[in-house]
């Protein structure tokens, strides 16, 4: 690309051609005032507050929207510039409110700002303002239209970011209104972002809303607790409280966006259910007790139960320091009963895996792919974030292909799809690879015998080995699903042939670290040889002594909710380690309080491998500990060897060594050794398809008011086509009773024609939902 000379404010710089006066003033640290402009959106150029003068220009041009030109001289800070700036600034000033003392922005709003410097002392519009009505876009971002400029940030971002416009803008002049299409709450995953870009205070955060002054706020950098992106966040705190979360950039995992779930989350910190206390449960009722009493307590009881009997399980929530801890304790007892994949139901990798699975590739490299085969995933609730770059990927030059038992509007173009029954899932991945080693005219992988290479696979097929840059991803329902094993193995072989790059979308926050750390019971740290023993499905089959929960609330984070209940309710023992009270009071004997992620410090391992430490941004509430505190407490009141570390930092080191990102990096690993081929099993009856709902994952979403009330948290149905309804004799918005245990349940039916026939979709992780079963099998289903 050719280089270009031109001057800035008497500075000489070269830039690139299409550059724009705006990028050329950034390059040099010039700013230049604007409000529609924004990296990471398209040019609008509607604001007009960057005019700056252009030698030999007839008049001021806009610095966003005017390519440089070789031997170009601009002025940003001479007097035509600044008179052409202060007469925007008195346009945008003649309808907007003077209310900045009660505005929620004040204190970080760039009309603010900007008007100090460009506004005038008194104006000289005399007339009646413009008042425009306020617009419900639902339970997160609150409006005062009346205070917008419409630069249209927030239209572009939906447009260009989110995938879906929500919101557009309707009338000219100053009648213009930016408004949502719909009468509906505005619902992207991602919607919260629009608080972000508004340059005034037409669009803020309703959770935060009235409730801190932004000069009160300290500011405390931390790392996402929630899905494996591992987004980088700054905590606004106030007198020990976290008021709201915003995005910390980093262009490398987040950019500059943050999806809703990472933003409003923080509201199920304050929760009424918090554990604040440790309490010990004498003759059927709750006792608080000290931190002494209920850890010799615990160790007592453990003491007395033969080692092989004790469950040790953890979700992937928690910091890596935590599940490093965990582990060790149990083999420090002499058991390898210890497992973080909860949801998962097909362990038959443990034997085959070379290493921890992972991404496959940087996350930014997902921005710049060709070609994709993305399998069992709902992309835009698992990974918000790394949808958006998918779809950036697809807007500009690349095709997606997805196989799925379900199928949700991704609001991009997809290239093939293929939806099919959850039994069906791996044979549908088997005839893209028949296709693919056809296409190659080399044999066909054994695995993949069964495969029939009809029109779509051969469709997929070619498109997957097209391109420069291809890769084949595997999501959430396909590691929760029955035959993992089979689809992580034929998605390898679709990898190979296509010569692409092959990925586990990492289900949550520390899915790679707990396995990087040896939280699983086929293996230690990094990989290294340890006391072997039971799987989370194992250790819920059928009940032992005594389980170790940490951060589990077992009747939603389970694959069998029914059966787990089953065989905890049935233990001797139980002792939960959780931040919250919940359903633990019914079955527990001992409750720890131990520190959510704001009140601790810890390592999120993200599913690049990208090692990411924070520390804590509040102190913690009433006797709530760290839980690596705890677990080493507990370990020396035990007597094992080695807990005895000062900090979580001593912790990750003896875990992950002195460059732990290093030893991350060379444990990771998707290569399977050869698995063996099970063909496809008919199904005769109905199959559930389940998958965990957004705002449902992990216990701190779960207690968001404000997320609880968005349409993606919504009363759980039972989604079925038309074809399924009518031949059961149900009616659309009528009730059903579905079962797949002892116990029914009656659900409203929606229709969903896009649902394979004979499948009836309920989500799995909510608690009107916890008492059916699994989240995949048979299940049946008749009027209510």
């Amino acid at each position: 690309m050719a280089t270009l000379n031109i001057e800035i404010d008497g500075k000489s710089l070269q830039v690139e051609s299409g550059k724009t006066i705006m990028d050329a003033a950034n390059q040099l640290g010039i700013t230049i005032p604007h409000f529609c402009y924004h990296k990471k959106l398209s040019i609008a150029a509607n604001c007009r507050m960057c005019l700056v003068q252009v030698e030999k220009a007839p008049k001021p041009l806009p610095a966003c929207a005017t390519p440089v030109t070789d031997g170009m001289k601009v002025h940003t800070r001479s007097e035509y510039a600044i008179n052409a700036q202060k007469a925007v600034m008195e346009f945008l000033l003649i309808n907007h409110p003077l209310d900045c003392p009660i505005c929620d922005q004040g204190g970080e709003c760039t009309l603010q700002d900007l008007a100090v410097g460009y506004g005038g002392s008194a104006s000289r519009y005399q007339e009646v303002k413009r008042v425009v009505i306020e617009k419900n876009l639902g339970p997160l971002i609150a409006t005062d239209m009346t205070r917008c400029i419409h630069c249209s940030r927030c239209v572009r971002f939906g447009q260009e970011i989110a995938g879906i416009m929500e919101l557009g803008m309707a009338g000219r002049g100053e009648h213009t209104e930016v408004m949502p299409f719909l009468e509906t709450q505005v619902a992207s995953e991602i919607s919260g972002n629009v608080i972000d870009l508004c340059p005034v205070g037409a669009l803020t955060s309703k959770p935060f809303r009235y409730t801190a002054r932004s000069w009160e706020l300290s500011r405390r950098p931390s790392i996402s607790p929630h899905d494996s992106l591992g987004s980088n966040l700054e905590v606004h705190v106030k007198g020990n409280k976290v008021m709201r979360v915003v995005p910390r950039e980093n262009e490398d995992v987040n950019e500059c966006w943050l999806a809703d779930r990472d933003r409003f989350s923080y509201e199920g910190l304050n929760t009424a259910e918090r554990l604040a206390q440790p309490m010990v449960k004498h003759d059927g009722q709750w006792v608080e007790t000290t931190w002494q009493q209920a850890l010799e307590h615990v160790a007592e009881r453990l003491k007395a139960i033969a080692p092989d009997r004790i469950g040790a399980l953890s979700t992937p929530y928690r910091p890596a320091e935590e599940l490093y801890l965990l582990q060790k304790l149990m083999r420090g007892m002499g058991s390898g009963n210890v497992d973080h994949r909860l949801r998962w139901s097909d362990f038959s990798l443990d034997d085959k895996a070379r290493g921890g699975f992972w991404l496959g590739m940087p996350v930014t490299y997902m921005s710049r792919l060709n070609r994709m085969l993305v399998v069992g995933s709902n992309l835009r609730k698992d990974h918000p974030l790394m949808a958006h770059r998918i779809r950036e990927s697809v807007r500009w030059y690349g095709e997606l292909n997805l196989i799925n038992a379900a199928e949700d509007e991704f609001l991009g173009k997809v290239h093939a799809k293929r939806i099919v029954a959850p039994s069906q899932l791996a044979a549908a991945l088997a005839g893209v690879c028949v296709a693919l080693a056809e296409l190659k005219a080399v044999p066909v992988p054994a695995i993949a015998a069964h495969g029939v290479a009809d029109d779509i696979a051969k469709k997929m097929a070619a498109s997957i080995s097209g391109g420069e840059t291809r890769a084949v991803f595997l999501g959430n329902m396909a590691q929760h699903h029955p035959t993992y094993a089979q689809i992580h193995a034929l998605a390898q072989e679709v990898a190979k042939l296509a010569g692409a790059s092959f990925g586990v979308l990492g289900e949550a926050a520390n899915s790679v670290g707990a396995s990087a750390v040896g939280a699983v019971p086929h293996r230690g740290a990094l990989g290294q040889p340890a006391i072997r023993g039971l799987n989370a499905q194992q250790m819920l089959a059928r009940p032992l002594s005594a389980y170790l929960l940490l951060g589990v609330e077992a009747e939603l984070d389970t694959h069998d909710p029914v059966t787990a209940m089953a065989s905890i309710n049935a233990a001797d023992f139980v002792v939960v380690m959780s931040p919250y009270k919940g359903k633990s009071l019914d079955y527990a004997d001992v409750l720890l309080p131990i520190a959510p992620w704001t009140e601790t410090s810890g390592t999120f391992v993200n599913t690049e491998g990208r090692v990411q430490s924070f520390s804590a941004v509040v102190k913690p509430l009433g006797e709530t500990r760290p839980a690596w505190k705890v677990l080493r407490v507990l370990g020396n009141l035990l007597g094992l060897a080695g807990f005895d570390h000062n900090d979580s930092q001593e912790v990750l080191r003896e875990a992950l060594g002195e460059t732990p990102t290093g030893s991350v990096q060379a444990f990771l690993n998707n290569e399977v050794d050869a698995t063996a081929l099970t063909p496809p099993q008919p199904h005769d009856g109905l199959e559930r398809v389940a998958e965990v709902p957004i705002y449902q994952t992990d216990a701190v979403v779960r207690r968001s008011p404000s997320l609880q009330l968005t349409l993606d948290a919504a009363l759980p149905v039972a989604r079925m086509h038309s074809r399924l309804i009518a031949k059961l004799g149900l009616a659309e918005n009528g009730r059903v009773s579905v079962r797949q245990t002892a116990s029914a349940l009656t659900l409203k039916v929606q229709r969903d024609d896009l649902l394979p026939d004979n499948c009836i979709r309920v989500p799995s992780g909510h608690p009107l939902t916890a008492g059916l079963g699994p989240m995949f099998g048979p299940i049946t289903a008749e009027p209510a």
